[in-house]
Parts: C-alpha cells; sequence; structure tokens
C-alpha cells in the first residue's frame, strides 16, 4: 500500500470503498494515477483536458480529434458539414439509436441545443469561451441540428469537439442545477458510477454503446495522484495499471521493470510563462521582454528535463497546425539585454515580483520554476516563489487572479482556440491581454477556410504575440506513460484516455 504520509491516501482503502457494494466488482478493471483533480460533478464547471476526456466518453461529445491520423472523429455525431452558400451555418448529423445510461432514452437534437445552452448560461461553466462564436442553433429533426456562427469559423471542431459536452434537457428541466449529482445519465461509452471531488472518479462500461468490446475495460478508476513517486510505486505494487506523466529522471527505472512497458507521445501541450497585464509591472513591453532573455531554456531543457523537453519559439511547434520556423522575433539567452531593458522600463534598482507555478501538476513543474526563479534574479528581478497546491492555484488562473505564473495548454493541435482563449480580448480573465490588432488578426484567422492563408494569418499572429510577449513560451515536455503488461494503451499527444481504447489483455 502506499504510505499515507506520503501520498495522503491508501489505495487499498479507496478500492475497498469503491467496491464495498455486493457485486460491484466488475469483470474487468483498470486503474489509472492522473494528476489533476476532479473538481467537481458539474461537466461544465472545468476546462482542463482530463475533465474534458472524462466527460466525453461519460455524457458524450459529438466528436474527437485522433492525433494518430490527424483526423476529427465522429462520437455522438454521426457526421457535419459547412453550408457551401453559408459559411456561418454547420450541420451535425447525430448517430441514431444511442440510448442513454439507465432509463434508455434516445440522444435527440433537442440534447445538443439544450448543452450548448447550459455551456453558456450555466453559471459555473468555465468552458463560455468554447462555444463564444455560435450565435445560434437551430433544432432542424430529432437527430439533426445546425449552429449558426458569428463569422465564418474554420476552426470550429477545435473550440465544440470534445469540449461541448451533451446532458439530457428533459433531467434537467426535472432537476435543475441539482441534476448533476441526481442523474448524471449520458450518451457515452462509459458511464458515471462515483466521484469523489479532489480525489477520483469511476466509470463503468456502457455495454450497449456501438463498437464497445468486451476487451475494453469494465470499470476504470482514475485516481489523482500527484507525487510521481507513488504513481510508480502504485505501478510496480499491481495497484495501478497506469501511471499518467512519468519525469525524466525515473524513466530508466520504470523501464526496469519487467512488468511495466513505458510508452511516449509527442507533446501538444505548451508551456509558458503567463504575465496578466491587468497587474502592474507586467503592462510594461519592456518588463515582459525582460523576461524573454532571461532565462537560459537550453540548460533548463538539459538539466531539468534531461534533454526530454523542445524549446518553444511562439504558441506552437513542430507537428502542430500552422508552425512556421519563420517566426519571429526569437528570444535568446541574453542577460546583459534583460538588464537593459528592465532599466529602460524604469526599474535600475531591480523589480520585486510574486511568481506562481503549481507543484505536481506538470513535469517537474515546481524544478524546472525554481531554476527559473535565479536566472529572473541575476537580471535584477525580486522574486517571491510560491508553489501553491494546484486545485488552489488553477480557480486562480482561470479567474485572472495571478499576476506572473508558469502555466501549460494542452491539446493544442489547432492553435485557434488556444490562441483565443489567452490572448483574444474579452475571451477569458487568465491573462489579462487586449490589443485591437491582434484580435483582427484572429478573427480574419478563423475565417478564413483556406488553409494556406489560413496559416499565413496564423504566423501573424504568432509574431504579435512573440513582439508584445503577453506569455513567454517556453517548451514542450515529452509525455511518459507507465503502462502494465496486463493492458494494452497506445497514449495519444492529447492525453485523452479513453476506455473504448484501452484493451485488458
Amino acid at each position: 500500500m502506499f504510505q499515507k504520509k506520503r501520498t495522503g491516501w491508501a489505495m487499498g482503502a479507496v478500492l475497498a470503498a469503491a467496491l464495498a457494494a455486493p457485486g460491484a466488482m466488475a469483470a474487468s478493471e483498470v486503474r489509472i494515477g492522473v494528476v489533476n483533480d476532479y473538481a467537481s460533478w458539474n461537466p461544465y464547471a472545468d476546462s482542463t483536458a482530463q475533465m474534458y476526456m472524462t466527460w466525453c466518453q461519460t455524457y458524450g461529445c459529438l466528436g474527437t480529434f485522433d492525433t494518430r491520423d490527424g483526423k476529427y472523429k465522429p462520437l455522438l455525431a454521426e457526421r457535419w458539414e459547412v453550408s457551401k452558400s453559408n459559411p456561418n451555418e454547420w450541420t451535425f448529423y447525430l448517430r441514431k439509436g444511442l440510448k442513454r445510461h439507465v432509463d434508455g432514452k434516445e440522444l435527440t437534437a433537442e440534447d445538443v441545443a439544450h448543452s450548448i445552452w447550459r455551456n453558456k448560461n450555466d453559471k459555473r461553466s468555465s468552458q463560455k469561451q468554447n462555444t463564444r462564436d455560435v450565435k445560434s442553433w437551430k433544432v432542424v429533426d430529432k437527430y439533426t441540428i445546425k449552429f449558426y456562427t458569428k463569422k465564418p469559423t474554420a476552426p470550429l471542431l477545435s473550440f465544440i469537439f470534445d469540449r461541448l459536452i451533451i446532458t439530457g434537457k428533459d433531467l434537467y428541466d426535472k432537476h435543475g442545477i441539482k441534476v448533476d449529482r441526481k442523474a448524471p445519465w449520458g450518451y457515452g461509452p462509459y458511464k458515471v458510477k462515483d466521484i469523489v471531488v479532489g480525489q477520483r472518479m469511476v466509470i463503468e462500461k456502457n455495454k450497449n454503446w456501438p463498437g464497445i468490446k468486451k476487451s475494453n475495460p469494465d470499470r476504470i478508476i482514475f485516481k489523482k495522484i500527484k507525487e510521481a513517486e507513488a504513481r510508480i510505486t502504485g505501478l510496480f505494487n499491481g495497484e495501478l495499471h497506469m501511471a499518467q506523466f512519468i519525469p525524466p529522471h525515473l524513466i530508466k527505472r520504470v523501464r526496469a521493470n519487467k512488468n511495466v512497458v513505458v510508452k511516449a507521445t509527442s507533446p501538444v501541450e505548451v508551456m509558458f510563462l503567463a504575465m496578466n497585464q491587468a497587474y502592474k509591472p507586467w503592462d510594461n513591453k519592456k518588463v515582459r521582454q525582460a523576461v524573454a532573455y532571461s532565462i537560459n531554456r537550453k540548460a533548463i531543457v538539459k538539466s531539468i528535463f534531461q534533454g526530454g523537453a523542445s524549446i518553444l519559439h511562439g504558441p506552437v511547434g513542430p507537428g502542430q497546425y500552422g508552425y512556421s520556423s519563420a517566426v519571429t522575433p526569437k528570444y535568446s539567452y541574453n542577460p546583459a539585454k534583460a538588464r537593459q531593458l528592465l532599466k529602460e522600463a524604469g526599474y535600475p534598482n531591480g523589480l520585486a515580483i510574486d511568481f506562481y507555478t503549481a507543484n505536481g501538476r506538470y513535469i517537474n513543474d515546481r524544478q524546472s520554476s525554481q531554476a527559473i526563479v535565479p536566472m529572473l534574479e541575476a537580471v535584477g528581478f525580486k522574486v517571491k516563489f510560491h508553489t501553491p497546491e494546484y486545485s488552489t492555484q488553477w480557480p486562480m488562473v482561470r479567474n485572472g487572479k495571478r499576476p506572473f505564473y508558469y502555466q501549460g495548454r494542452g491539446s493544442v493541435v489547432d492553435p485557434s482556440a488556444a490562441v483565443a482563449q489567452y490572448f483574444e480580448t474579452g475571451r477569458s480573465p487568465r491573462i489579462g491581454y487586449s490589443n485591437v490588432k491582434l484580435d483582427g488578426i484572429l478573427a480574419a484567422e478563423r475565417q478564413e477556410f483556406n488553409p494556406e492563408k489560413r496559416k499565413k494569418l496564423l504566423l501573424k499572429a504568432f509574431n504579435h504575440i512573440q513582439e508584445e510577449v503577453p506569455a513567454f513560451f517556453l517548451w514542450r515536455i515529452n509525455q511518459y506513460y507507465g503502462i502494465s503488461n496486463k493492458i494494452d494503451f497506445t497514449p495519444t499527444s492529447t492525453d485523452r484516455i479513453f476506455g473504448f481504447d484501452i484493451t485488458v489483455k
């Protein structure tokens, strides 16, 4: 068993509680150690890759992006199309015969219409930015719904696929805001069995889902385990079948275990330093540029990540949509220039700042941030370093309450949604950036359906962000999973763990 003093919980006790009911033991069970919180029963109340992944396979979502072949895949939707005569009109055709967990009600377009309404209107929704471009919608028939965008939006699927969670209109009408606890019933390949907020989520297979296999696990337990050592211990002991995000310095140890295999993914999560301009001194461009010149990213990648990360010049790297090596400016380590910029910004005697990073949310987040601190101090910043729990840090970031922080943005396949979320006026308060010129470029790229023209507009947006530095992009970290030989699973770059992709041997 894990030691309570190290992890704050005992896996055996957790599993015993989860499986205590007579007959509750599933025929096959997979236990997965993850790093993020399970924040709420409300499927609209959080906006992390982990929660989108979990709600998408339980309540259901229209579709998802598969990085293995670079294509959008349908889930609740059967197909979709953009009107040739009106690029603001998107039509989604639902799969017929999808029955809801527990009561067997069939999925209809009314449920999708309700879901986009709730996404926009639920007081606890943290996902409104995903549907901002959808102006209205219309139920055509039982299985068909149209979305109307404010302007042509070429990357609409990157905003809504596996981010628009589909919930039942009739259940909401009956239970109101208590529906998520009273009737957490969905249309996906798995169903919600239990949630302990901040600790774990248990889901069970929907055996009636089209295409679900007997070899897919009957039950999956996702458990938050912040410490990498504890995740690895659980994997070695057989208490876990999968451990997410193995840090580089532990890879050899995991690979040496004959009962475990290590699998890696090409990262699409981008890491950056966010500088919220709602707070001084981050409204000063020269201060932001001083940060960019003060950090020796090559040294950190070599020492902290042991080469298991790639440096970013802009919001995306090779393999992500819109990447271009022509992005400019590219910041290199230049402490003398950083000191000069601080002096020009009006801080010749140094500048006191607060720097926040979560501890255990991202691979080596505390360690890499600790390495950044003396680099900042060497050029004149006087840093007060904070390492709050992610459960505390994340709400503050979402609500724009952190001035300077280390952050990751996952699932950046097409960067349009991510760039808009952090840098477009009014999308979210996370970074407090507003620039009319950039807003215009981002609006133009979303309206451009020609891929080459759209990539040129994205490059223009990237160049603007690089010049203004509302965030300084750092690196993409290789993601490593430890996986038991008792299961077969190939992780994807978006870190989605879907039960129908897992095979129990």
